[in-house]
């Protein structure tokens, strides 16, 4: 007749089980990383590979400094350079920005927001790929709209000021102004405001209304640092 193991012996053999996968899974982050931050829902956050490179995702905390106000941002970088889209937050834990990365640098449409959640600014973009040794740029002439030559120079992780630029009165939510970019050169003379009954509304987006309401004042990350020899 055959004897069954006790089930106490089961659940502590899985437990023990359970406990040797996350002492690996730790011991193959500090072989991996430099240095690194892991999170209070257990994800490791705010690695520095062996190159002394950033990657993956982070938390980037700033201090308030000669009468600048601080304030925290998230995102992902991928060696060294953010990309995608970025998170910006003040000190009391309110959604201020969001930013789109490529290259290290700004690309596309960054949006920004009043203590209320009122949308105050709307900037696009260009970012340039710095893996390209060489670029040109256009010149412009003194006064005026005229490109008058090309010059060729050495990429370096750059963005430049492309598209639309809006303005929003955060009171009314009504467009303010417009200003007209072209490679980082302003396109002389703003932008005629819309007729006022074709001018846009902006009232603060919905994930914005719920993210204050579920986070304002609240500390949003906790963690403990990881280091490892290098």
């Amino acid at each position: 007749m055959k004897t069954r193991a006790p089930r106490f012996i089961f659940y502590f053999g899985k437990s023990w089980l359970i406990c040797l996968i996350g002492l690996l899974g730790t011991m193959g982050a500090q072989a991996q990383y430099k240095s690194y931050i892991i999170s209070v829902k257990g994800d490791t956050i705010n690695v520095v590979d062996h190159n002394g490179m950033k990657q993956g995702r982070w938390v980037v905390h700033v201090d308030p400094l000669r009468g600048e106000p601080g304030y925290e941002a998230e995102g992902v970088f991928v060696n060294d350079r953010k990309e995608g889209l970025w998170r910006k937050y003040d000190l009391t834990g309110d959604l201020i920005a969001i930013e789109h990365y490529k290259y290290g640098g700004k690309d596309g449409v960054c949006q920004y927001f009043s203590e209320e959640g009122a949308l105050k600014r709307e900037e696009n973009w260009r970012a340039y790929n710095p893996n390209q040794p060489y670029d040109t740029i256009a010149l412009y002439g003194p006064g005026n709209n005229n490109v008058v030559g090309f010059k060729v120079v050495k990429a370096v992780p750059y963005s430049v000021k492309d598209g639309d630029w809006t303005y929003y009165d955060t009171h009314t939510g009504r467009i303010d102004r417009i200003e007209k970019f072209d490679r980082g050169h302003l396109i002389p003379g703003p932008k005629p405001a819309p007729a006022p009954d074709t001018l846009k509304i902006n009232r603060i987006p919905p994930e914005v209304v719920e993210y204050q309401k579920k986070n304002s004042g609240k500390r949003r990350v906790r963690e403990r640092t990881g280091q490892t020899s290098n």
